[in-house]
């Protein structure tokens, strides 16, 4: 057993995205992304499905050329490949669930090329 905090220790960071592997069980690994109101993840796609859970702030979630306005406490789920990007309109603490099959690696490359 673990338990770790998405609302603890937050470290944002003017000048780039800040990703953090806060759990990693036998199904799925837990990523909270901290993003300043502007930054942005550019389009980019997932090998598998992945949740994405608003724990504060207020993003847009692009997806295939629809924008999705997400609020605190909102989560949504998109299936593997397909085209998505994030923008944020508030300092927001996002809450990623990976497949245990996928990489935070890259996570981290999406954030460096956007």
């Amino acid at each position: 057993m673990k338990i770790e905090s998405f609302n603890e220790n937050l470290d944002f960071n003017e000048k780039k995205i800040v990703t953090k592997v806060l759990l990693e069980t036998s199904f799925s690994k837990e990523i909270r992304i901290l993003l300043k109101q502007g930054q942005m993840m550019k389009e980019h796609k997932a090998p598998f499905p992945i949740i994405v859970h608003i724990i504060d702030g207020q993003i847009d979630f692009g997806v295939q050329g629809s924008v999705y306005p997400l609020k605190k406490g909102d989560i949504i789920t998109l299936e593997a490949n397909i085209p998505h990007d994030l923008t944020a309109l508030q300092d927001s603490i996002v809450r990623l669930t990976l497949s245990k099959l996928d990489t935070s690696e890259r996570v981290e490359k999406v954030i460096s090329n956007s």
